[in-house]
């Protein structure tokens, strides 16, 4: 069941916002539940079928309410679903990042969701937090601002005396000895989801304010109000920030130390001879894990071939392959540009 009046508090400040010149993104999540009712159901449906026609039914519910919330201010929203499978593919990112682009030239207000009808366990985003942060980047935002039903991120339990405020985190060391988890719940996302999704976000150049839903309007005008969390210096290319946070591997690669070091820390290709076994069923273009000796994934890639070509190339150069397979052979596992690092190698 959807609260109309929470929505239209919210719509209320963005109204506000967009009216007064800023350009605005919603990210909103809810389909399932607000399907629920419709369909008769008192609880959240556990098997996936049932809960991708619950998001079928309660996408246009939820549509209609921005629609019509919106509408007060004369303002015109469009619908845009996503899915992690898609935002990995080279050209769906660039038809999303156009799409969102030309709604906002229209002066429309996209309301961006996951596509939960077609969505599975394997390729979903797993939360909205993160999809905000994704699409935060897609669009390049100015800010994103995260909603808990907490007013900030603290040091302990918020409903313990004695907790304080982190009014600004500036990189993983402000973070260190803080309860995530323990309050500040809200959906299937929570406090751990949006210090995640904060790090996505920051990483990727984007300022981030985190506080409660009532405090939406403080924080839009640049209060003191949350907490702040700094943007770090990097820029990363859209896909490979994609590969990395919304795409799950299909399958592995188990590297040697050259290759781990030439991947990792020479920024190489991945090259047939340096991978010593392969595990999954995947296809070309698919995403797979990349991992050490000792079983680490530590990069992610979109392969060039079918899991069921790549044993009989295991540990041969490309030049011995393309005079014995043919010259199609004569080209890397995974290109570098297809390649994102996942954690430092030590």
């Amino acid at each position: 069941m959807i609260d109309v009046d929470r929505v239209d508090s919210l719509v209320d400040v963005l109204a506000a916002r967009r009216k007064s010149g800023t350009q605005i993104v919603l990210v909103s999540s809810g389909a399932i539940a607000a399907g629920l009712g419709p369909l008769g159901l008192s609880t959240r449906p556990r098997d996936l079928a049932t809960q991708q026609a619950a998001a079928s039914v309660g996408q246009g519910v939820l549509v209609a309410c921005y629609t019509s919330s919106f509408a007060r201010y004369g303002l015109r929203v469009g619908q845009v679903l996503l899915t992690a499978d898609d935002m990995m593919r080279r050209s769906h990112h660039a038809n999303a990042q156009r799409t969102l682009a030309r709604l906002l030239e229209l002066d429309i207000v996209p309301v961006v969701n996951e596509n939960d009808t077609v969505a599975t366990d394997e390729i979903r985003f797993g939360d909205n937090d993160r999809l905000a942060a994704l699409v935060a980047h897609l669009i390049r935002a100015d800010a994103l601002v995260l909603l808990s039903d907490v007013d900030a991120l603290y040091d302990g339990d918020p409903r313990r005396s004695g907790a304080r405020r982190l009014a600004d985190v500036r990189g993983p060391e402000d973070l260190v000895g803080v309860e995530l988890g323990k309050g500040g719940a809200v959906g299937t996302g929570g406090m751990v989801t949006k210090v995640q999704a904060a790090k996505i976000a920051t990483g990727a150049g984007v300022p981030v304010v985190l506080t409660a839903a009532a405090r939406a309007a403080e924080a839009l005008a640049g209060a003191d109000v949350g907490t702040f969390f700094h943007p770090g210096g990097r820029h990363p290319g859209t896909r490979l920030l994609w590969l990395a946070h919304a795409t799950t591997g299909r399958g592995r690669l188990h590297l040697d130390p050259g290759a781990v070091e030439a991947v990792v820390d020479r920024r190489k290709s991945l090259l047939p001879a340096g991978v010593t076994a392969v595990e999954g069923d995947f296809a070309a273009g698919d995403p797979v894990d990349l991992c050490g000796p000792l079983g680490r994934v530590v990069a992610r890639g979109l392969v060039n071939f079918d899991a069921g070509e790549i044993p009989e190339l295991l540990g041969r150069s490309t030049r011995e392959l393309a005079a014995t397979l043919g010259p199609e052979y004569e080209r890397e596992l995974i290109h570098r540009d297809d390649i994102v690092i996942l954690e430092p190698h030590h």
